[in-house]
């Protein structure tokens, strides 16, 4: 009976490790291999999949490769920060695959095909990072899918309006006199002083969506920022890394270090919002900012319907309002730093931006019309958004077998569309796509493309980032308070290292030599 019972035991984890071995050699070996097989029959050409890793030795050692050397402005800024990405076009063609693991990596750059892969979201979906130490950093509307979205982007909504948006301005003004003063103060009077704009426009951007986000509660706003700032570099590690299903749980130094953070920014966000409920339940009128905004519209749905269902959980408005920091923060003091950069290389533009500023608002106080009036402001801004969109890849992942175009697609693929390659297509933009010229937006975004889906700064579809309006607007108002206040050319000890971290990054800061007027 012994000898049974043993035998029974011995051949249940037999079975149990067999069964195992094949989920791991499948998902390792059969499975890549089978869609490897599947896109080249399809006409697509790629790279040989290799065991477990596939390309992700090359894609480290170019990316490292390529952050150890400056590039000069005329040099495309492309190959520094997506080179594996590059070569492998130039080597098998615009549509062309790589292997990210055992993934399949098909890259886009047909316009009409990123046309519609934003258009059917609920057919190409976002993909979630594969390390679930990745989902720390933020989940939120940008992940989510189909109903659930649909859900959250509704009540989300009333946050973005123009009209909710005015009432952020003076918000928005507090946090720029604060660094237009602190500049001031540095820069001596009748010379130029050499500054490195790039901490203070992130401060001043994290100041922002602190007061924006959370109104008076701005100072525990800003604890969320740094922490999170701190986040997203390593998440950047770990998306150069492949990662082995279950090495999550191990007592590393970056997974201790990340599950603190996060368990310290839920902590200090849910403190904000049951402060913020009680004061509403108490019968204080919901404030102007996203936060207030957000559990108005949130407790209006709930009522409306009559079910906790129809709204979103604590937990659910707590990655909201991750997201609000990483989208509005990042997004605008990327734009604002590149915007300076290019005025600095360019001072007639630097001047005709001026120029106009002050036609329009004399050294006063901004405001919502005017600045709906500066057409070269906006010009220059689009322009810098094409040559330094904020992301530089977009992904989406196909949940069914599809058709693309003249591309037949098997479940599961990993779709990657390059912006910052789309932005410098000759073919689409002309031979002067690598230089800075706004005035091709003079009569609009759609004129600029002559029709095509090639501008594509915030994403596209329904999935357009909900934020653009707020960043549109903030980086107007900074730029034309700096405009103001100072004129300013590149320092001699500038290098131009721009490269991704989540966002395009100035890798050694924006060191300017900067006038007061």
């Amino acid at each position: 009976m012994e000898i049974s019972y043993n035998m029974i035991i011995a051949t249940i984890c037999v079975a149990v490790l067999l069964v195992y071995t094949w989920r791991v050699l499948n998902w390792a070996w059969f499975k890549p291999k089978k869609l490897e097989k599947y896109l080249r029959k399809s006409g697509l050409k790629g790279n040989q999949y290799k065991l477990l890793y596939g390309d992700f030795k090359e894609l480290t050692n170019k990316f490292n490769e390529a952050k150890s050397k400056h590039i000069k402005f005329s040099d495309d800024i492309a190959q520094r920060i997506i080179p594996f990405f590059c070569d492998s076009i130039n080597k098998n063609g615009k549509s062309s695959f790589v292997w990210l693991g055992p993934y399949p990596v098909l890259l886009i750059t047909d316009p009409e095909h990123v046309k519609e892969i934003f258009a059917k979201n609920y057919v190409y979906q976002k993909q979630s990072h594969p390390n679930p130490l990745g989902k720390l950093f933020v989940q939120g509307l940008v992940l989510l899918e189909e109903e659930k979205w649909a859900k959250h982007r509704k009540i989300i909504n009333p946050a973005f309006h123009i009209e909710k948006l005015k009432n952020m301005l003076p918000a928005f003004y507090q946090s720029f006199k604060e660094m237009i003063r602190k500049w001031e103060e540095t820069v001596p009077k009748e010379t130029s002083f050499e500054l490195d704009v790039w901490p203070d426009l992130q401060l001043m951007t994290s100041e922002v969506i602190s007061r924006t986000a959370f109104g008076s509660s701005y100072e525990e706003g800003r604890t969320v920022f740094e922490l999170q700032k701190e986040q997203a570099e390593y998440v950047m590690d770990l998306s150069r890394s492949i990662y082995i299903p279950g090495s999550r749980f191990l007592p590393t130094k970056r997974n201790k270090r990340m599950l603190e953070i996060e368990k310290q920014v839920q902590t200090t966000i849910r403190c904000i919002i049951n402060k913020r409920l009680r004061a509403m339940e108490a019968g204080e009128t919901s404030k102007d900012d996203l936060l207030g905004i957000l559990l108005e519209s949130n407790m209006k749905e709930i009522e409306q319907h009559g079910s906790k269902d129809f709204g979103m959980t604590t937990n659910e408005v707590i990655e909201e309002c991750k997201l609000f920091y990483l989208a509005g923060q990042e997004t605008t003091s990327v734009l604002l730093v590149w915007t300076m950069i290019l005025l600095c290389l360019h001072p007639e533009w630097q001047v005709r931006a001026r120029d106009e500023v002050l036609q329009v608002f004399g050294n006063e106080k901004t405001d919502l019309e005017g600045l709906n009036r500066l057409k070269i402001v906006t010009m220059i801004l689009y322009e810098t958004l094409r040559l330094f969109p904020p992301l530089p890849v977009f992904s989406r992942k196909n949940k069914e077998e599809v058709k693309l175009g003249e591309l037949h697609l098997p479940a599961g693929v990993l779709l990657l569309m390059p912006a910052i390659l789309i932005h410098y297509d000759k073919e689409i933009w002309g031979e002067d796509a690598k230089e800075f010229k706004p005035e091709r937006f003079s009569e609009g975004v759609a004129k600029a493309t002559k029709g095509q889906f090639s501008f594509i700064p915030f994403g596209g579809g329904p999935r357009i980032c909900i934020g653009q309006n707020f960043a549109m607007l903030e980086a107007k108002m900074a730029i034309t308070t700096i405009l103001q206040k100072f004129s300013f050319e590149l320092s001699p000890s500038y290098t131009h290292a721009p490269f991704a971290t989540i966002t395009i990054h100035p890798q050694y800061g924006a060191p300017l030599l900067m006038r007061k007027l």
